[in-house]
């Protein structure tokens, strides 16, 4: 498992950065940092992004934790950002407040990524009763449960497998995972290589992992996602932004551009034909500076998005100084629950409101 023992010392140090970042956010919470600097230090306010809603699991191998946040979690962090006298706004209202004066209050936008069936389950009677809105960047493969969720075959099969076979640049490999931590630093290294592969190379890999370890691929979109009459459900609610993420979901940086161009406008096409509406809002797939580039934000433009949402860390801020489409967001780690952080996170002071600077 040399391979991924190597993988494994970078999540090591990723880790390492973990606790340091906190240190940062406790430092900035007693010292009254995020205060002392002044409102507009934080722009016009803070796109929030997570994905799953679940209540917590006991397993140690959990690879995606975060990714996630329990109900209990959403409940408390709604009512603080209450307490805390933000806006909760929708993606229509950010898009304005991002090129307007600014309000005498700043705001929060909710958005989920991925369509997920538990966000339906628990998350959204509690944003139901709150009575806030909130946006839901769905990739339109995946209601019909054609999807190809590669990352969660991936911790399915490192979950229970004691030894991963499969190919990798053209030529069978091994590893055996005897521990927790062998699993976190094979699926470490899988999920990069997985990552960088072009769409037909991922799904060969993901298929044929699949085949070897029995795992059925379509009734693992079915389950994990919502459905056409789930997603219906929520595109009845007023509260509810319904937005795109592509089709099927890929690394934009990884197609050719007419491809990208395709995946995006054909997204905004299939959800604007089920709910009958315009789709105004986008999200790029994975949306870090290495899966999209300036090419991509001229493609939301030209499809007609009126934003682009990355997962580039960062506050919008006034008088048009964020692109509308490479709005940074803030993800919340969903291995931690406290709302003291997120306060100092929304606050600007450690991400300030800054113009994203994307690959050519």
């Amino acid at each position: 498992m040399g391979a991924a023992r190597h993988a494994g010392e970078g999540g090591t140090l990723a880790s390492g950065n973990k606790w340091l970042r906190r240190l940062q956010l406790e430092l900035a919470w007693f010292t009254g940092q995020p205060w002392l600097r002044g409102p507009k230090a934080g722009g016009a306010g803070v796109i929030l992004r997570f994905e799953r809603v679940r209540p917590a699991r006991s397993e140690a191998f959990q690879p995606l934790q975060s990714h996630e946040i329990t109900p209990e979690f959403l409940d408390r962090t709604i009512a603080a950002l209450k307490r805390w006298n933000f806006d909760l706004i929708g993606m229509d209202e950010v898009c304005r407040r991002a090129v307007t004066l600014p309000e005498l209050r700043r705001f929060v936008c909710l958005s989920f990524d991925g369509a997920y069936r538990d966000l339906m389950t628990f998350g959204y009677p509690i944003l139901s009763r709150h009575a806030v809105p909130f946006t839901v960047y769905v990739p339109t493969a995946f209601p019909d449960g054609i999807g190809e969720p590669w990352w969660l075959v991936l911790e399915k099969v490192i979950a229970r497998e004691g030894r991963v076979d499969l190919i990798i640049g053209g030529r069978d490999q091994h590893f055996t995972i005897r521990t927790t931590s062998d699993k976190h630093e094979l699926y470490t290294y899988l999920e990069r290589w997985m990552r960088s592969l072009a769409p037909g190379e991922l799904s060969a890999a993901v298929n044929d992992l699949c085949k070897r370890y029995s795992v059925d691929l379509r009734q693992l979109s079915r389950e994990t996602f919502m459905d056409w009459a789930d997603l219906a459900r929520l595109a009845a609610d007023p509260l509810v932004t319904i937005a795109s993420a592509t089709v099927n979901y890929p690394v934009l940086a990884n197609l050719k551009d007419t491809a990208a161009a395709r995946e995006m406008a054909m997204g905004k096409a299939v959800a604007e034909t089920a709910f009958g509406r315009g789709i105004r809002h986008f999200a790029y797939p994975f949306g870090d500076r290495a899966a999209f580039r300036r090419s991509h934000v001229l493609m939301a433009e030209q499809a007609g998005f009126a934003s682009a949402v990355s997962t580039i860390p960062g506050v919008v801020d006034t008088h048009g100084r964020t692109n509308l489409r490479a709005l940074p967001r803030i993800a919340w780690d969903g291995r931690v629950g406290s709302l003291r952080l997120m306060r100092v996170l929304l606050s600007g002071v450690v991400f300030p409101p800054v113009k994203p600077r994307l690959n050519a």
